[in-house]
């Protein structure tokens, strides 16, 4: 499946891998890239020698292009952006706020930016500012969520930019897949699917959560106290805690307090009690761990016959 993303990041399946914090590291990235993908390496908020180490490993790991996740509120966002210059990172895909005072200097040194938008009119400003492509994520993903649902927000975006489009957001096989093509997008990003190989390095208890998890299973928190950031995650005694300190108008700090440390205890730990398995509503379709290579090549399968075959007697 050619698109403009696959000529863009040189690529051969037009799909990049989500940037998860404390999930998405060297080896999971590599994996992706290796299969035809982006592997993204997930910055968060780890310093800023961590993610070096992990570009570098990554590299050892891959001939293949991958890329660098920066959170744009990340305390350091500065330091990311300089090393994923020094390193010679290919690709960024960055989050939660304007890449804007980076853009010159990432594109001097050749470096493709891709940002995550919630909405047409951060897309618009992505593209004004010089961005190569747009993800346009809806409110059905893990993590950090924004307040539109894919099927809504990617034509709109499509419509509304000239640069290309991924869509996110409830995407796990080759139906998502071949339903964003068909609402405009060039590509896809995924990341709850990708929980569940065996490259990901997460606890096997988070694994557990993900192959588990019904269509109901998620919670997001963040969503009622002021200045909180929606967050999307398997329901646990740890979201239910922290939904009824918002119901309660506890004040954002004691609330902010409860989600401290909770993604690390998920993703090292695999405490279910205390922590937060970030997982979009699609966890319900994910229901087996296969390599990330079976999983982009049985997508775009799927979605080729869907695309092209399937529904040719509807032309």
């Amino acid at each position: 499946m050619k698109t403009r993303i696959t000529e863009l990041f040189g690529i051969e399946y037009p799909i990049f891998q989500g940037g998860m914090a404390w999930v998405a590291e060297s080896t999971l990235a590599a994996a992706v890239s290796n299969a035809g993908g982006l592997g993204i390496i997930a910055g968060g908020s780890a310093p800023g020698e961590v993610i070096r180490e992990q570009i570098r490993r990554c590299k050892t790991l891959t001939d293949k292009p991958f890329g660098v996740n920066i959170m744009l509120m990340s305390p350091n966002a500065d330091d990311l952006a300089k090393i994923v210059v020094e390193e010679g990172v290919p690709v960024v895909t960055t989050g939660a706020g304007n890449p804007g005072k980076y853009m010159e200097a990432w594109k001097a040194a050749g470096v493709k930016v891709v940002p995550v938008v919630p909405s047409v009119a951060l897309a618009k400003r992505m593209e004004r500012a010089g961005a190569d492509a747009v993800i346009a994520e809806g409110m059905e993903s893990g993590g950090h969520i924004g307040q539109i649902t894919t099927i809504c927000l990617l034509p709109q975006v499509v419509d509304a930019v000239s640069i290309p489009v991924i869509g996110a957001g409830g995407i796990a096989d080759g139906r998502g897949l071949a339903a964003a093509m068909m609402l405009g997008a060039e590509g896809v990003q995924c990341g709850t699917v990708f929980l569940a190989t065996p490259e990901c390095q997460i606890h096997e208890n988070y694994k557990e959560m993900v192959l588990k998890a019904k269509d109901t299973d998620s919670a997001v928190t963040g969503g009622i106290c002021v200045g909180g950031a929606p967050c999307r995650q398997v329901k646990n005694k740890y979201t239910r805690r922290v939904i009824e300190a918002e119901r309660a108008g506890k004040p954002f700090a004691e609330i902010e307090e409860l989600t401290i440390g909770s993604l690390r205890r998920a993703v090292q730990t695999g405490d279910k009690d205390n922590g937060s398995f970030m997982c979009g509503q699609i966890g319900g379709m994910v229901n087996e761990i296969r390599p990330c290579k079976e999983v982009i090549e049985t997508m775009f399968a799927q979605a080729d016959e869907l695309l092209h075959n399937k529904y040719k007697s509807l032309y």
